[in-house]
């Protein structure tokens, strides 16, 4: 009974972990929106990219994939320098 006790506490915390992933995504595309409609300095290819990491952090959100989803915003947010 020990031993299931401190697996069941990890998972709680996964679980309520889990719904705070996915209303972070929408926040950090509103973020990198926000930095691409300020015009930032950056070659056709980055701004590209920014771009395209932007779509698929979307998508990635979209189908409950939240921990892909902000890796995949967090690099858009990087070329961006925000």
């Amino acid at each position: 009974m020990n031993k299931t006790l401190p697996l069941s506490a990890a998972l709680a915390a996964l679980l309520l972990a889990a719904p705070a992933f996915a209303f972070h995504c929408p926040a950090e595309m509103k973020k990198i929106d926000a930095a691409l409609a300020a015009s930032p300095k950056l070659s056709a290819e980055q701004l590209a990219e920014v771009k395209a990491l932007r779509a698929k952090g979307e998508e990635q959100h979209k189908a409950g994939d939240h921990a892909a989803s902000l890796e995949t915003l967090g690099k858009a947010e990087k070329l961006l320098g925000i």
